[in-house]
């Protein structure tokens, strides 16, 4: 089911995580690695991705965030 453009999951990959579509790749080992240093075109070549399928990742991600709350205990 495709839960964002170019964003899937499906219980039977993944265990149910959301992974880029098409593919075994997950969301969150993606932005990891982008956040440990590796460009855009390391992961492309890595992955075997395209450029829009990392910036959905990204947009997933700010968007899943932007409806976050945090709340300070103090």
């Amino acid at each position: 089911m495709e839960i964002a453009p170019r964003i899937e999951v499906d219980e039977k990959i993944r265990f149910g995580k959301p992974v880029i579509k098409g593919t075994r790749v997950p969301v969150d080992l993606i932005l990891g690695k982008l956040a440990g240093g590796m460009t855009y075109e390391e992961v492309i070549s890595e992955y075997d991705l395209t450029k829009e399928d990392i910036l959905a990742v990204l947009d997933y991600a700010a968007k899943h965030l932007a409806d976050e709350e945090v709340r300070a205990v103090g």
